[in-house]
């Protein structure tokens, strides 16, 4: 007696299964790129050189490719809309998802955070019709700072996010040696946290904290070459250690600008 053969539930349900049935829904990525400059901290922005949003500002991003994953997405959208090394580290930072977000359609976007030192001037490809290191004081993080400028969609909100991360992230994290050459003084170290929390810190208390972390940073035994600009010591020089996590943090003071 011949014995026929069960239906595989899965494959019945997949050659039935009608992608038409449910509403379109498109992905992008978008990128929240942070360095420094001269001191002064700084995200990556283009002018878009296309509608919707003609000649705003936005973060560099674009659609998500059918066959590709949202980090290579991420990558190839930054290396293509701004010639930006596509070799970076990024790590993922949140979704945006509201239903109006995007006029063209319903559109998910995936952002995605790079934080890192000497990143090269941006040059506009694609659809960017300019592409720029933007102060984050023009961009309304700071107080007393210009009126903030417009910006495309919804990455006002995404940008805000990607800069509280990296502010969060230098409480617990050795983030701040990233954004340093090899060799740095205290001094250059305690910048970058000013300059990122927007709060100015006291130089004694900071050096007392830094020194206390295990494996933050490593006292190199050298000076800077010169003195400061009254004639005064050489600094001495550190350089990055171990430690990736930082136990105690460094927390940021009560009441600063967020």
């Amino acid at each position: 007696m011949e014995v026929s053969a069960v239906p595989d539930p899965e494959e019945t349900f997949l050659a039935e299964y009608d992608p038409a049935a449910f509403p379109p829904v498109a992905v992008t990525v978008d990128v929240v790129a942070l360095t420094m400059r001269e001191g002064v901290p700084v995200a990556l922005l283009i002018r878009r050189g296309v509608p919707p949003f003609q000649g705003a500002w936005a973060l560099p991003g674009g659609f998500v490719h059918a066959d590709e994953d949202l980090a290579t997405a991420a990558l190839r959208e930054l290396g293509e809309e701004t010639r930006l090394p596509s070799d970076v580290h990024i790590e993922q930072l949140g979704g945006y998802g509201s239903p109006t977000r995007d006029p063209r359609m319903r559109v998910v976007s995936i952002a995605y955070l790079l934080l890192a030192a000497d990143l090269p001037d941006p040059r506009p490809g694609t659809d960017a019709a300019e592409a720029a290191w933007v102060p984050l004081r023009e961009l309304g993080f700071g107080t007393g700072g210009p009126t903030p400028r417009p910006l495309a969609f919804d990455h006002a909100a995404i940008l805000a996010d990607g800069v509280e991360r990296a502010r969060s992230k230098l409480e617990y994290t050795a983030l701040a040696t990233a954004f340093l050459p090899a060799e740095f003084t205290m001094a250059g170290l305690r910048e970058v946290y000013e300059a990122l929390w927007n709060v100015p810190l006291h130089a004694a208390n900071f050096h007392r904290k830094v020194l206390s972390v295990p494996g933050f940073v490593v006292d190199t035994g050298r000076l800077t070459a010169q003195g400061g600009g009254r004639g005064g010591r050489r600094a001495r020089l550190y350089r990055a250690g171990d430690a990736t996590s930082l136990h105690p943090a460094l927390l940021r003071p009560a009441g600063e600008e967020s």
